[in-house]
């Protein structure tokens, strides 16, 4: 089991410090999903939702919500993206949206979280540019599918 580095030795809460790590190439891809009503799944796919083009401002603000990672998550490091990238899968039968982030940079710390927040975003933007229709979509499995660089090497979910 590793230990945890964003802890001082008195259990304080920490940034970690990466000022002796080497720079690396690092990215990280994450996905989730958001569950929506057949009306709602229609009013998306015919750009008929009010507030305007659903994937164009969702792919924005996940954009967005990558580079503000470290303004919303306290130990995140200020990092910069050297790519940002958000994309959709639906399942019309399904009635579901998945969202895609990835994120990359040249750096000295990984970018799964910037990446989670993407998705986060992205997903968040959906809900609220939707709910005027139907409120009851649900937001789920939020999570890190791979990511590669750095110490801990590569991973894949």
């Amino acid at each position: 089991m590793s230990e945890f580095t964003h802890f001082d030795e008195k259990g304080n809460a920490r940034m970690v410090d990466v000022s002796d790590k080497e720079v690396t190439r690092r990215s990280a891809t994450a996905q989730g999903t958001i569950s929506v009503s057949r009306e709602v799944m229609d009013a998306v796919l015919g750009r008929k939702v009010k507030k305007g083009d659903v994937f164009t401002v969702a792919q924005t603000a996940g954009i967005m919500g990558t580079k503000r990672t470290s303004d919303i998550i306290p130990m995140c490091h200020p990092l910069s993206l050297t790519n940002a990238e958000i994309r959709f899968e639906t399942d019309e039968d399904a009635c579901t949206i998945t969202v895609f982030c990835t994120a990359v940079t040249d750096g000295k710390t990984g970018v799964e979280m910037e990446a989670l927040t993407g998705v986060s975003t992205a997903l968040l933007t959906v809900y609220d540019m939707c709910k005027a229709i139907d409120k009851r979509m649900v937001i789920s499995d939020i999570h890190l599918v791979s990511k590669t660089g750095g110490k801990s090497g590569d991973f894949s979910f």
